[in-house]
């Protein structure tokens, strides 16, 4: 980010950066999605579970997480929504946003929705493009 960023620049940007990472994840392109993280980067998404660090972590970790899905013709989407962000002095990114996840299977009506998370992000920017130093998923059900 440069000092000429206006604020409305700045969101857009991170809207895009959030844009294009749930379009990966749901659509299990999760090297990809790794790949929006820095190289040290840290996901923390299950409650109890210990945080994926690094590209290969997270790539390791989505794999195993969706492999109960393997058997089962479901499509998973994840909404990002009221989302703040705030500018660090050191140049990073604080984020705080709503998230909750639209499962639908063939031939079922409804979606299921759920869980709603509060996220909490650390983005920084890197050679132009937004990165996830950390992501940090707080599921509402386990308040």
């Amino acid at each position: 980010m440069t000092s000429t960023t206006t604020v409305t620049e700045l969101y857009a940007a991170v809207q895009l950066h959030y844009a294009r990472q749930v379009q990966l994840l749901d659509g299990c392109r999760f090297a990809e999605y790794a790949a929006t993280f820095t190289a040290d980067g840290e996901f923390q998404h299950t409650p109890g579970q210990p945080a994926a660090h690094g590209h290969d972590g997270i790539t390791a970790e989505l794999t195993r997480f969706n492999k109960r899905f393997d058997n089962d013709p479901v499509q998973r989407r994840h909404w990002f929504n009221m989302i703040d962000v705030r500018p660090r002095e050191d140049g990073l990114l604080d984020t705080t946003f709503y998230a909750l996840v639209l499962t639908t299977r063939p031939g079922v009506k409804e979606p299921v929705v759920g869980p709603s998370c509060l996220v909490r992000d650390v983005l920084a920017f890197e050679d132009g493009e937004l990165r996830n130093r950390s992501r940090q998923v707080h599921h509402d059900q386990m308040s």
